[in-house]
């Protein structure tokens, strides 16, 4: 867990090989979510949420906290894209890991939800763009729903 306690704090301490990719990173996400999704500062670095006033049943394991979407954050030897949706959805994580492989150079190094960026020259951000045009608010509380909370 970061011990900052915004976004700002958070990216000036981020080591220089990767403050640029992880600026254009943070940019390309933000230029291709969709409305609806809240930048916020979460669980040690940058996310995205959805907001309470939209959905105020909040997270499951803390009611009083925001719907929980997508993270970004520096790790020892990479970058970490932490979305929710490749992790809950199927055919989204398929199409991911198909085009990635497509249109990155190296395999492509991925937990459930967590998409390690090892090499700072080979960052798919169209593709990462692309990732997050997919899932509107509306599609991850269903989904979140659906897979999530029957659990």
């Amino acid at each position: 867990m970061s011990k900052h306690s915004n976004i700002k704090e958070y990216i000036a301490t981020l080591p220089e090989d990767r403050l640029e990719a992880f600026e254009k990173l943070r940019a390309t996400i933000n230029k291709n979510i969709p409305k609806g999704f809240e930048e916020v500062f979460v669980y040690g670095m940058p996310g995205h949420v959805v907001p309470l006033s939209t959905y105020p049943d909040g997270y499951h394991c803390a009611k009083d906290a925001p719907l929980p979407f997508s993270n970004l954050g520096n790790r020892g030897k990479f970058i970490a894209v932490y979305h929710m949706g490749v992790y809950a959805n199927q055919e989204l994580h398929h199409w991911f890991t198909e085009e990635y492989a497509k249109r990155c150079k190296y395999k492509l190094d991925m937990g459930k939800s967590c998409i390690r960026l090892k090499k700072m020259d080979d960052i798919p951000y169209d593709l990462i763009g692309e990732l997050y045009s997919k899932m509107t608010v509306q599609n991850w509380i269903d989904l979140y729903e659906k897979n999530i909370l029957k659990k």
